[in-house]
């Protein structure tokens, strides 16, 4: 396979999705307290997509192992158009709810479907290369999103970038149906692709799962709750409108995007640790510094050193799952290593949102940091680097070119 192929299939409809869902980073949680809801209220709407992919990993990593790569992809993008939709005329909250849970939903098998591609489809030489720029690809679509989204909600209201959304969400699936090969359903024991798969592959991969799983539960969680606090933080304890917001979020991006392909050389020749501990130490550090930012000016600077930090951990953590999962069963074994993940990006805002409410906006920060913290030490002292021969999950494919 190609680089060409792999844009057209993979990065090209990654690259718009990101951008949809940058979007909506500046302004749903501005939105949701429009309607008159907490911050606690609006960090679980923030935090619903999230739950919902939580949900569904496990059930889309066996429906990738069914259906195949190609229809998983399709239906997930899809399913982003029309929850898009419903965002875009729901005003009642249960209902904001409801269409954030579906979309994380669809971004379950979405990204299921993606990951387990590359992780087939690249020699365990690349991929950290491979994946740190489908991650960075993710970011350059979340530069450029939040900036439109903040001035698309500044000009129209905040209820216009749910549209824009929704139209750049049917573009990526116009391109995965277009481009992305077939892919025949996997071969072998029909309890590789049922529920008793996900029991055996947990025996199996139990100690991996419980050391690396919970450094990466630590360090999902600083990725995805700064997602909320710079903005709420930006907006009600700096005084910035949603346009500033987006510019820092963007500006943030801007740096993060810029460093993927260097975190995947560094990956690949010297190892994944030596990207991920620095990685979350610079985005512990950077959280901790944002109480004491109090104009436009500071708060930028710090979170261009979160996106700093962000951007040497690019495509670190799907790289992980990526060395670790056993051959033939590739699907499932991300499908469980993502649930994992995922619970980190449900509890990162949902935590944020509950310790603002009670102590305030700068001591949810700090507490951001003592999580990325974490991250780093469990990444430096007890995990494993999986770039060591005895971790190669498959025989290595031709080099794509």
């Amino acid at each position: 396979m190609t680089r060409r192929d792999l844009f057209l299939s993979v990065y090209l409809p990654s690259l718009l999705l990101s951008f949809a869902s940058g979007l909506l980073i500046p302004t749903l949680p501005l939105y949701v307290r429009q309607l008159g809801a907490s911050f606690e209220v609006a960090s679980i709407v923030v935090a619903m997509a999230a739950l919902g992919t939580l949900a569904s990993d496990v059930p889309a990593g066996l429906i990738v192992a069914r259906i195949g790569r190609r229809p998983a992809m399709i239906l997930g993008a899809a399913s982003l158009v029309v929850t898009a939709l419903g965002l875009g005329v729901s005003r009642a909250i249960p209902l904001l709810v409801l269409f954030r849970f579906l979309s994380g939903v669809g971004s379950a098998l979405w990204s299921l479907s993606r990951h387990t591609f590359l992780a087939e489809e690249v020699p365990l030489r690349e991929r950290g290369r491979a994946l740190a720029t489908f991650g960075g690809v993710n970011r350059i679509g979340t530069f450029a999103g939040p900036a439109v989204g903040g001035l698309t909600a500044y000009y129209l209201g905040l209820v216009a970038p749910f549209f824009v959304y929704a139209g750049v969400a049917f573009v990526a699936t116009v391109v995965a149906f277009l481009f992305v090969p077939e892919s025949k359903r996997h071969a072998g024991p029909k309890d590789r692709t049922d529920w008793r798969a996900i029991p055996r592959l947990v025996r199996q991969n139990a100690r991996s799962l419980a050391t690396v799983g919970l450094a990466q539960v630590f360090a999902q969680m600083i990725r995805a709750g700064r997602q909320f606090i710079i903005p709420v933080y930006g907006a009600y304890a700096v005084g910035l409108d949603v346009s500033a917001v987006g510019t820092i979020m963007s500006a943030s991006a801007a740096v993060d995007m810029s460093l993927f392909y260097p975190a995947g050389v560094v990956m690949d020749r010297f190892g994944r640790r030596f990207a991920i501990v620095p990685s979350f130490v610079l985005l512990a550090l950077g959280m901790g510094l944002v109480p004491l930012t109090h104009s436009f000016l500071s708060l930028l600077v710090v979170t261009i050193l979160i996106g700093l930090g962000n951007g040497l951990g690019s495509g670190s953590m799907m790289t992980l799952g990526a060395d670790l999962a056993p051959p033939g069963e590739t699907g499932q074994f991300l499908g469980i290593w993502r649930l994992i993940g995922d619970a980190g990006s449900t509890g990162g805002p949902m935590v944020v949102g509950a310790v603002a409410d009670v102590l305030g906006l700068s001591l949810a920060a700090v507490a951001l940091s003592g999580i990325g913290l974490a991250a780093a030490i469990l990444f430096l002292a007890f995990v494993e680097e999986t770039l060591r021969p005895q971790h190669v999950p498959r025989p290595e494919r031709e080099v794509i070119r």
